[in-house]
């Protein structure tokens, strides 16, 4: 069953879909935004490098104010995940999990990444909090205290020494005991950071969310004020595009244009961490916005 035509289908509803989806509705388009709930911006909980927030602000706080604007504006929304797109005459029709079919004129996708997180006990509650991932966002944070880098191989060990910036306390817990490269393995000796190759088998915390290091399979604790995660091997959530025909890179990050964010494919658009990997809120939302005022300035010749 087809459901209802849209001038814009918006496939994802972080931070860069929210977004668009809000300058959309402003100029008064027929709106869908499809969302499965499960995008990254879910996981941080205190984001600090915001204008306008220096108490931080946590994804989902951003996500429920952003779905409000946008609902505010008559966007529609749904809970559901598109599994297949496919053009269809002009349009392009989205068959979703649920086995519903939606038609629209244009399409963004702003379907984002997902981080490889292996399933170690009470990392979830800390994310965000006392443990993170960006260290753009988030580097400042762990400045001068003794951080534990909960990771992976290259990438980890990469992160480690990027986070050498702020703090010469650190320790690299190489979870899946990838073994380094010589260069690496130098580097690291090079900033005093220890590498212990051993799973990790739980976190420690304290008031459930507040990190206090791990434990490790083989019974050893480690203590730490904070944490980073560095798994490596995150999926970048590009396949929708790929079925249309949308150009990727290598590592599977959409190709658009700079100016206005289109696809080589007309009339599908990309937005947020699916196009470039910033993991920056305010890049996503530049992006979500960009994106929305060609989509408008198309919408406005159909």
């Amino acid at each position: 069953m087809v459901g209802s035509n849209y001038e814009c289908i918006i496939v994802g509803g972080g931070i860069a879909g929210l977004q668009a989806a809000i300058q959309l509705g402003r100029y008064m388009h027929k709106v869908l935004v499809i969302d499965n709930e499960e995008g990254r911006s879910n996981l941080c909980r205190g984001y600090h490098n915001i204008l306008g927030w220096p108490d931080g602000v946590s994804g989902q706080t951003l996500r429920e104010l952003g779905k409000k604007q946008a609902k505010s504006l008559e966007v529609e929304f749904i809970n559901d995940k598109v599994i297949t797109a496919e053009k269809q005459d002009h349009q392009f029709l989205l068959h979703t999990n649920s086995k519903r079919e939606f038609k629209t004129k244009t399409l963004l996708l702003a379907t984002g990444i997902k981080d490889r997180i292996p399933p170690i006990k009470n990392i979830y509650p800390c994310l965000g909090i006392s443990i993170y991932v960006c260290p753009d966002c988030d580097g400042y944070e762990v400045r001068d205290k003794h951080v534990l880098l909960l990771g992976s191989g290259k990438t980890g060990a990469s992160l480690a020494l990027t986070l050498t910036y702020w703090t010469n306390k650190m320790t690299f817990i190489n979870h899946d005991g990838e073994k380094l490269s010589t260069d690496l393995v130098e580097k690291l000796k090079e900033k005093n950071i220890e590498v212990i190759n051993e799973k990790i088998a739980s976190i420690l915390t304290e008031n459930e969310s507040d990190f206090k290091g791990v434990i490790l399979q083989n019974g050893q604790t480690v203590a730490g004020e904070k944490g980073f995660i560095g798994f490596g091997g995150n999926a970048v959530s590009s396949d929708l595009g790929h079925q249309l025909g949308v150009e990727r890179l290598e590592n599977k990050h959409m190709l658009v244009d700079a100016r206005t964010k289109e696809t080589n494919i007309t009339n599908v658009w990309a937005a947020g961490d699916v196009v470039a990997h910033s993991e920056q809120i305010t890049i996503a939302m530049a992006d979500g916005c960009q994106a929305a005022i060609f989509i408008h300035k198309r919408l406005l010749k159909s």
